[in-house]
């Protein structure tokens, strides 16, 4: 098929190469020009690991190009994906403002039968809304909007787009849930299924998915937490309830907080959304709640072992992503951590295998970003793990311990056994764990 992607963030620039690595002919849109020239020149704009060489495969083999002309990108399209920023306004709610933006466009651009597909992440009634912008100015022949949520984790997007554990698809149109049926075929020849349902229940079910998941892993948080005064170990536990089939093993790993582009921001426009229907959504306030006590307890660790006033003290960290595997730093915990030290005087430096370009832009100077995790140490009062990268989960405790300051380490993802770190010589303190004395 010819398919247009209005959006080349995380969620579009994924849809398009995958699409295209399946035989289609994908056009990408985006209004930044600066970004369109370079992934013209064959420069991919994301850390996503995988990406790279299907990114570069289907530009050589001219089955994926980039523009920023709206219309030669729709002009041939059988299919246009809307997957554009729904940023959160001041009271949570979704900024639908691009989505609806590009469906005033696309009312003065489509020319034939077209499928218009939200793929971006919206509040329930969004697919109505862009139905009636297109139908002020098409016939309702020309076009039929459908739900498309996508379901893709940062680290793992590629995976996840081209072996996905479902598919799922809004629409009442027969005729567009056979073009959508059929373009989706390629990706779940395995047997895993596509749920076809209407477009507010589809919309529903991507807010639902991403807060449920929020809800397990502050859940975990607030058991971990509790482990802490009780002296019970939370990887025990998570252990002891994961084994359970009606709970299972994912999503119960405790630490700083969840952050990122999805979890925040839905859970919040979830929220929003109830409060505007009159339902008061207790569970996702406390989620949101606890969460942002959360996202500064690695903060309040150190403080409460060096004092609350920092001046003078060093400060290393590890990891600066939301989550490993991304350059992503949108809402992550890292950031928040920063702040809470540089605002108690601390000096603060930090190492990320993918991030630091991305931090760089937010604290320029303010912090030190080096390029090894261990000229980070180099008399440092203390080190915080804040993101799970691999590289940091067998580092050399003994060349640490001659780095530092102080051996003091604060994990916020839980990496070390704690039998183990009792003869490494270091202050431990992690998460719903006990804290090893040096």
């Amino acid at each position: 098929m010819n398919i247009a992607v209005v959006g080349t963030g995380y969620v579009g620039l994924v849809t398009g190469t995958c699409f295209a690595e399946t035989g289609n002919h994908v056009v990408c849109v985006d209004i930044d020009a600066d970004k369109v020239t370079r992934m013209q020149n064959g420069e991919v704009p994301i850390f996503e690991p995988g990406l790279d060489l299907l990114f570069e495969r289907n530009t050589r083999q001219k089955r994926l190009e980039f523009t920023t002309d709206l219309g030669y990108a729709v002009q041939q399209a059988q299919v246009i994906f809307l997957a554009l920023p729904t940023p959160p306004g001041e009271d949570g709610s979704a900024d639908l403002s691009y989505i609806l933006g590009v469906a005033q466009q696309l009312g003065e651009l489509i020319q034939h039968y077209t499928v218009v597909v939200d793929k971006s992440t919206v509040p329930v009634g969004t697919a109505e809304k862009v139905h009636a912008i297109l139908a002020e100015k098409l016939s309702t022949d020309l076009f039929d909007v459908v739900s498309n949520p996508e379901f893709l984790r940062e680290g793992v997007a590629v995976e996840d787009f081209m072996k996905p554990d479902r598919v799922v698809v809004g629409t009442r149109s027969e005729r567009a849930a056979k073009i959508m049926k059929q373009l989706f075929e390629p990706f779940v020849r395995q047997g895993n299924p596509i749920y076809f349902m209407d477009e507010r229940s589809a919309e529903m079910t991507k807010y639902a998915a991403n807060a449920y998941l929020a809800t397990r892993i502050t859940f975990m948080n607030e058991i971990a937490n509790l482990c802490e005064r009780l002296g019970a170990n939370v990887d025990m536990v998570r252990i002891g309830i994961g084994s359970d089939s009606r709970i299972g093993k994912r999503f119960l790993f405790p630490g700083v907080g969840y952050g990122g582009s999805c979890f925040p921001k839905d859970v919040q426009a979830l929220a929003k959304t109830a409060e505007d229907y009159a339902y008061d959504f207790q569970i996702l306030r406390s989620v949101m709640a606890v969460n942002d006590r959360q996202r500064t307890l690695l903060a309040r660790k150190i403080k409460a072992r060096l004092g609350d006033d920092l001046t003078g003290k060093t400060i290393a960290l590890w990891g600066l992503a939301f989550k490993p595997n991304t350059d992503d730093v949108r809402e992550a915990p890292a950031l928040y951590t920063i702040d809470a030290l540089l605002a108690a005087g601390a000096q603060v430096k930090a190492y990320d295998p993918e991030a630091m370009r991305n931090v760089a832009r937010i604290y320029g100077e303010r912090i030190a970003l080096l390029n090894d995790p261990y000229e980070v140490l180099i008399d440092a009062d203390a080190l915080a793990i804040v993101t799970e990268w691999s590289v940091f989960r067998t580092p050399a405790f003994e060349v640490m311990r001659r780095l530092m300051r102080q051996p003091f380490i604060f994990d916020g993802r839980n990496l070390y056994d704690v039998e183990f770190m009792k003869g490494q010589g270091f202050l431990y303190e992690s998460i719903g764990r006990v804290t090893i004395q040096p």
